[in-house]
């Protein structure tokens, strides 16, 4: 462990406004790189190299592989102030970003594989349980084709959920299997009507063995008894994985919702309507529309951060969350997008017909928004009847929480 060791050693631990105010410098260069990122439907190579050079992704990683081991809350503020300029940015930050954290709970083996040598090692992901998984001696074949693996071009590693069926007829155990750059293909096929600079590429894995201590256990991590704790004792890494997992695919939309009331400030200060001469700073709804589109943005992040901030408190007591504040957690997660996508949507009929044109400025965080819709996670019904359930009684069904 030497080389972790050396890592550590040499690396500056920054503060939160730190990192912020890293964060916040990039947002002019983003802006201006958007129509590069989002024709070529991937992050330029500038953009990634800055925000590794930033840290970012090492936020959630554990100190001992030169991470900073920092609690979520600085993460996701990261992400939200990187959204306020281009969302694909931000949740291509978020999910690479939130790998770390998983990996840490991994056997150190594989942490020791993938960061051992370089640090600063991406992994990226697909979590669909589609592959196929034949067990073998010390570990198992793995062959399937994944979709959605965002910014997988500039990872070396990725994580690929599959299920492993129960000869005997049970029920089938979920994994995630860690697999490197060198056993699978990415296939170019990101096209849609928004998040197109995240790159979420398919990915082909044929035949690739996959030694066991590179899988994780989704009932550890629902269990909070993962392997990678045995090095990896710190209190960030006794918090469910599924509560931070949620948040780096829901949280980019906050900030993507402080760009577009941003951008929606900047030209409601100086419109005046064609059709009525009525200027729209002077305009009722309009005026509204702001007051309410900041309380909720202001709501959305008091509530993230004082559940990231009661999280924490109770692993740092050596306690545990209870079933309700898991699933209540992970429901108010489910909720922001399609929260955001409706706030935003509220915005856009107030600046008239420019506001349709693809170069609005608002019209991007539009599309990105609601987009980010599809991810099965910010779908609010799938938890929302096990939240209800549990508050009339009913024993709920659910493990990733």
């Amino acid at each position: 462990m030497a080389t972790a060791a050396a890592h550590v050693l040499d690396i500056h631990l920054p503060t939160r406004d730190e990192l912020l105010e890293l964060a916040r410098a990039m947002l002019p260069a983003l802006k201006a790189r958007q129509n590069e990122a989002y024709a070529n439907r991937k992050l330029p190579a500038e953009t990634m190299r800055e925000m590794v050079d930033a840290g970012f992704f090492r936020i959630l990683q554990p100190k001992r592989y030169g991470g900073f081991e920092m609690d979520p809350q600085v993460f996701f503020d990261v992400q939200m102030t990187i959204a306020e300029a281009c969302m694909s940015t931000a949740w291509v930050l978020g999910v690479v970003g939130c790998h770390p954290y998983q990996l840490a709970l991994f056997d150190d083996r594989a942490q020791q594989e993938v960061w051992g040598k370089n640090p600063d090692t991406l992994v990226s992901s697909s979590y669909q349980p589609v592959g196929k998984v034949e067990v073998v001696e010390g570990g198992f074949r793995l062959s399937g084709r994944w979709g959605f693996s965002s910014g997988s071009e500039y990872c070396d590693w990725v994580l690929l959920g599959s299920l492993i069926f129960n000869k005997d007829g049970g029920a089938p155990e979920m994994r995630t299997f860690l697999v490197p750059r060198k056993d699978y293909q990415i296939l170019d096929n990101w096209h849609t009507f928004g998040l197109q600079a995240t790159g979420s590429q398919d990915i082909v894995v044929e035949n690739a063995f996959v030694p066991d201590y590179r899988t994780h256990k989704a009932v550890d991590g629902f269990l909070c008894q993962n392997p990678g704790q045995a090095v990896n004792d710190g209190p960030l890494y006794r918090l469910p994985w599924a509560q931070v997992f949620v948040r780096s695919v829901s949280t980019a939309a906050i900030g993507s919702t402080q760009g577009a009331l941003n951008a929606f400030m900047d030209i409601a200060k100086k419109r005046v309507s064609t059709n009525t001469g009525k200027a729209t700073r002077q305009d009722t709804n309009s005026i509204l529309a702001v007051a309410r589109t900041q309380s909720a943005i202001d709501e959305m992040k008091a509530v993230l951060y004082r559940n990231f901030d009661d999280m924490m408190t109770t692993m740092r007591a050596g306690s545990q969350l209870s079933m309700e504040q898991r699933i209540r957690y992970r429901y108010q997660s489910s909720q922001i997008v399609r929260r955001c996508a409706d706030l935003i949507d509220e915005l856009m009929p107030l600046l008239g017909g420019r506001a349709i044109y693809t170069d609005s400025p608002v019209v991007r965080y539009w599309l990105d928004t609601n987009a980010a819709r599809a991810h099965v996670a910010n779908d609010p019904a799938l938890v929302g009847m096990s939240l209800g359930n549990l508050y009339l009684g009913e024993q709920p069904q659910e493990f990733f929480v």
